[in-house]
């Protein structure tokens, strides 16, 4: 069984959500980007994909309205939000301000 988005992000670690859909290609170059940081941060952080036109109640619900928009939750708390991709250092800049 899966958990719930609110499971998902009510932890103690950042939880990173990516909304994004297949057919959209600044999605598509995230990907790749989401993967090292990652890779850099690994327990540190949770990163969940979330296809938009898979979950359009979950997009609606956090007014997501183009993709990808990135969002960092911490206990459930929204702490920064960014639509567009953005390069690696800038998400871990981010990061590293947000976990502190």
């Amino acid at each position: 069984m899966m958990a719930s988005f609110q499971e998902l992000i009510n932890v103690d670690k950042p939880v990173l959500v990516d909304f994004f859909a297949e057919w959209c290609g600044p999605c598509k170059s995230l990907a790749p980007i989401l993967k090292d940081v990652k890779a850099e941060l690994g327990d540190n952080i949770s990163i969940i994909k979330i296809d938009v036109d898979k979950n359009q109640s979950l997009a609606s619900q956090y007014q997501v309205q183009g993709v990808p928009t990135m969002i960092l939750f911490k206990q459930g708390k929204q702490l920064w939000r960014q639509s567009g991709a953005l390069p690696k250092q800038e998400i871990l800049r981010v990061l590293q301000l947000n976990s502190a």
